[in-house]
């Protein structure tokens, strides 16, 4: 069990009973607050993952845990450094916490740091590193942290309480040099290139000109620094590249800002100064480079890692990825012209597909490992680093180039353009997806770059010298191994996916799911893909009086399949990887990198193997799958957010077997799942405290055929309201909600449906608004309600203190919006303590303020300066009979709007399939309880009380 910075671990102590236990089982009898949280710490202390031992998240910091002699001489302790001063610090803290999950082992310690955006440095308890936003962390920091006077104090403090550190600061202080000159200024070891090297790679101009002094083809660029630039100079440039001076299209990006931050694409001289100049006024940055367009070329990134010993440099490249740009449709023309920016890396897009190995010849993909491996040990880059670029097919416009330079083949050109220094390490990141293609887990790739650090300081080479890599027993994911020869082993299958609008967020949910559940030794556990058939025409007529059933199949995921963003790309990976030639060249290529890998890597003791197998997807019915399923004996963790997954149809599949499965029952399922049958529902409670909102139910082809201002009178008359709330009956909780303030607004969203959008971009309406995601199909059943309005929460940061935040709240209506997890058995629901999510934009939270980092402010639980502890005790008393009354088992998610005085709540929805992504509000609820309850401690608990089910 690792020992996190700010824990009081259980396995630490000597006597520790449960310490070399197999992870147990957990028995919920009870589930009041005390006894609740006090048998999830007992049990956790038993499992070999961590962190439920954890003190509630204070100003403790890392150097609290007292660690014995005999402790210290074989526990290397890493420090995980996250945030800093950059637009990416989003997704830095996605880094950490993966970082996080995924090091974790008797023989590691880990500290959290936390920089903010002015560069003050904080020790924070792992509890915050799942904070969802860097405005969760900023918010919280005065209360929950210990701070820093400055950066020497802060690096002093590392040189003795950490043995090494893991930087995960992406884009500035973190790849250019910054925070790696701090380290070596106060010999402080650290995973990572040096600072002179960081500073070289990071700047895109500079790296530009060394790698063309080095001898490899680069992209004719041209440098905007400051204000200094003459029209004339950059109209020459575009002459000499052959380029139009009013039409020329061109890439411009900042030099020192990442690989996605403020790239965009230009046209013509007057329009790139326009855009640089933009990037520089946004205080992005000062140097903005201007370069060629590739037309007709295909982008790639290779991630490279070094398996020599100590300061020799023995750079391996893996199997690259081929990003691809899709576009289906798009009305601007323009939009062709795209580029992989910053929402297309990072958030779930159907405009993106990776294909890993690449498309391209064989020889191509050979030339970009030896150029990578190559420019890897000729810029002095150290232990990891991503190096992104593209290929020119011969067919395209040459470059001008000499032929003596590397890059250039009979096939076309391969040319290097970024060097990612700290490559994005989010659970589906490239790193991830590509190491596991060739028998990394998520553990095994990043504790071999530990101890690959490690053999560079000698004082560390004890931490390297012997095996201490903890390796998981082999576990197949394929779904056709049979559990003969499989005792000890829990079968486990992850259900999610499906074909309503919240599919991608359901990916993130099971993906994470399974990732928490794959620390557990007695588990095996397999990720699965609920799809769409691809093929109706096997239908049997039995089948055919349930379409819902008979067009669904699941796929059984290889670990590297379901790193994916999206459900389609899942998909077409699967259909990709049986295909008979692909297969054939991704395992020639696949062996020949593990060859490789392997030379180096046995070379140290600490590598015990490769851990991923290599394997195909399976492809099932749904009926076969669940057979399967009961063949076996697994217990299946529902993650399917809406549709079969939500509305008790897999849930009465699979009762109907007798398979234990996570979450409410199929009564509860149906229930919840109609927005008007839950109000109904608990219309008798208005006495208890809890009460319903009036809604009027219409049909889609009603609103198409009624004149608009005639339906918006009539609903406005009998919901007495001036403003509606619209929301599809049987549907996700973010999934085509929307405010309507006018008949003009109910216009836009009837045809919106007519259209069958698939989503209704930002500020369509009167009042501002996020993107809407739509239905897919559009719903044949519409909620109509008041809009309740409830007092605007904002964060100021107008305060005496430069980090300081406060909240505003004029509390004039009394009622604010809460979102709420309960969990245990059905008659004995837990509440959760509530979250207000302060809305970014708009007035309803969208789909990636909810469930993705980097948006919304999760204030949890709500300060008391909003609502008191006797009210939101009340609150939470109404939450569980709402539990109860509705016979809620396993867990779910009720959204509500509460009254601060009184603690009455106003019924929204209930979700019985929540969202389970690394940055939910059920996650910060879990850590929120007495005794924090991390998230694989969380999932696992789901997961026995499934075994627990009262049929």
């Amino acid at each position: 069990m690792a020992s996190l910075g700010c824990a009081s671990n259980l396995s630490l102590l000597p006597n520790n009973p449960c310490r070399n236990r197999p992870s147990p089982s957990l028995h919920l009898s009870s589930f009041s607050l005390s006894g609740f949280t006090q048998k999830l710490v007992t049990a956790a202390s038993c499992t070999k993952t961590v962190g439920v031992g954890v003190t509630r998240a204070t100003a403790q910091v890392a150097d609290a845990v007292v660690v014995d002699k005999e402790e210290k001489s074989r526990v290397l302790r890493v420090g995980v450094i996250c945030g800093g001063p950059s637009a990416e610090r989003g997704i830095s803290l996605n880094s950490a916490r993966s970082v996080l999950d995924h090091i974790q082992g008797e023989d590691l310690h880990v500290s959290c740091y936390y920089i903010d955006a002015h560069f003050n440095a904080f020790a924070i308890s792992s509890a915050q590193v799942y904070s969802n936003t860097p405005s969760d962390f900023d918010f919280k920091l005065e209360s929950l942290a210990q701070g820093f006077q400055s950066l020497s104090e802060f690096a002093e403090h590392l040189a003795g309480s950490v043995d090494i550190v893991f930087p995960v600061i992406h884009g500035r202080f973190g790849e250019d040099g910054g925070i790696q000159e701090l380290l070596e200024k106060y010999n402080v070891p650290f995973v990572g290139t040096g600072s002179k090297e960081c500073r070289q790679a990071f700047d895109k101009y500079d790296a530009s000109m060394g790698l063309s002094k080095h001898g490899f083809v680069t992209v004719p660029s041209f440098l905007v620094q400051g204000s200094e630039v003459n029209p004339d100079e950059l109209s020459e440039w575009f002459a000499g590249n052959h380029l139009d001076p009013n039409t020329g299209k061109v890439v411009v990006k900042p030099a020192r800002a990442g690989s996605s931050i403020g790239v965009t694409v230009a046209y013509g001289v007057n329009d790139s100064l326009t855009k640089a100049n933009e990037i520089i006024s946004q205080g992005i940055d000062d140097r903005v480079l201007v370069e060629l367009f590739l037309e007709g070329g295909s982008e790639f990134t290779a991630i490279v890692l070094d398996v020599g010993h100590g300061f020799d440099c023995q750079p391996v490249v893996l199997l690259p990825t081929e990003v691809e740009l899709q576009f289906q449709g798009s009305g601007d023309v323009r939009e062709k012209d795209a580029i992989f920016n910053y929402r297309r890396k990072y958030l779930p897009t159907q405009q993106v597909a990776y294909h890993t190995p690449p498309r391209f010849p064989i020889e191509i993909i050979q030339s970009i490992r030896v150029g990578a491996s190559l420019l890897f040990q000729r810029l002095g880059l150290r232990d990891f680093a991503r190096i992104d670029g593209w290929f020119l097919p011969s067919s395209t416009k040459a470059l001008a180039s000499s032929e003596d330079k590397f890059g250039m083949t009979e096939f076309g050109t391969v040319l290097f353009t970024d060097i990612n220094l700290i490559s994005g390490m989010e659970q589906t990141s490239f790193l991830f997806q590509q190491a596991s293609k060739v028998g990394f887990s998520h553990s095994n790739i990043l504790r071999s770059i530990i101890h690959r650090a490690c053999l560079r300081f000698p004082e560390l080479a004890t931490y390297s010298s012997k095996s201490g890599q903890l390796q998981k027993k082999s576990k197949s994911s394929k779904l056709n191994d049979t559990s003969e020869g499989r005792q000890g082993f829990r079968k486990v299958f992850v259900i999610f996916g499906g074909d309503t609008s919240e599919r991608q967020v359901s990916l993130m949910s099971g993906t994470n799911v399974w990732l928490n559940l794959q620390g557990f030794d007695d588990l095996d556990v397999t990720p699965c893909l609920l799809a769409r058939s691809i093929d109706h025409s096997s239908t049997t007529d039995s089948d055919k009086t349930d379409p819902n059933v008979s067009s669904m199949e699941v796929w059984s995921l290889p670990y590297s399949l379901v790193l994916r963003h999206t459900t389609e790309e899942v998909l077409d990976a699967c259909m990709e990887a049986i295909e008979p030639a692909r297969a054939a060249l991704t395992s020639h290529l696949r062996n020949q990198v593990m060859n490789e890998l392997a030379e180096g890597l046995m070379k140290h003791g600490w590598f015990t193997g490769f851990d991923i197998a290599d394997e195909l997807p399976v492809r099932y019915s749904l009926k076969e799958w669940i057979q399967f399923a009961k063949e076996v004996e697994a217990t299946v963790f529902i993650a399917v957010h809406g549709g079969i997954g939500e509305d008790g149809t897999l849930q009465s599949l699979l009762g109907a077997e007798g398979i234990p499965y996570t979450g409410p029952g199929i009564t509860a399922s149906k229930i919840c799942m109609d927005k008007v049958a839950t109000s109904l529902a608990l219309d008798h409670l208005r006495d208890e405290g809890v009460l319903t909102i009036n809604k009027d139910v219409k049909k889609k082809e009603d609103l198409l055929k009624m004149p608009i201002l005639q339906t918006w009178n009539d609903l406005i008359s009998k919901l007495q309201c001036e403003t509606l709330c619209i929301k599809p009956a049987r549907d996700g909780c973010s999934t085509g909600v929307a405010r309507l303030c006018c008949a003009e607004d109910l216009a836009v969203y009837t045809k919106a449906l007519d259209d069958c959008l698939l989503r209704i971009p930002p500020n369509s309406f009167s009042k501002a608004h996020g993107m809407i995601e739509m239905p897919n199909p559009p719903p044949e059943l519409l909620i109509f309600e008041p809009f309740v309005e409830t007092d605007e929460i904002v964060l100021s940061s107008k305060t005496v203190s430069e980090n300081s935040q406060r909240l505003l709240w004029k509390g004039h209506s009394r009622w604010v919006e809460v979102t709420v997890g309960v969990i245990g058995k059905r008659g004995s629901m837990h509440s959760l303590s509530p979250s207000i999510t302060v809305k970014e934009t708009g007035d309803i939270l969208s789909l990636e303020e909810k469930f993705q980092g980097g948006t919304g402010i999760n204030l949890t639980p709500p300060p008391v300066s909003i609502i008191s502890n006797e009210a939101l005790g009340r609150c939470k008393q109404r939450i569980e009979l709402i539990a109860n009354t509705l016979q809620l088992e396993g867990f779910s998610r009720i959204d509500a709007f509460v009254n601060v005085d009184s603690g009455e709540v106003l019924i929204i929805e209930v979700n019985t399939v929540p969202g389970m992504t690394p940055s939910t509000v059920l996650i910060h609820q879990a850590l929120a309880e007495q005794l924090p309850i991390y998230p694989h401690q969380f999932f696992r608990t789901l997961l026995d009380l499934a075994s627990e089910r009262v049929v």
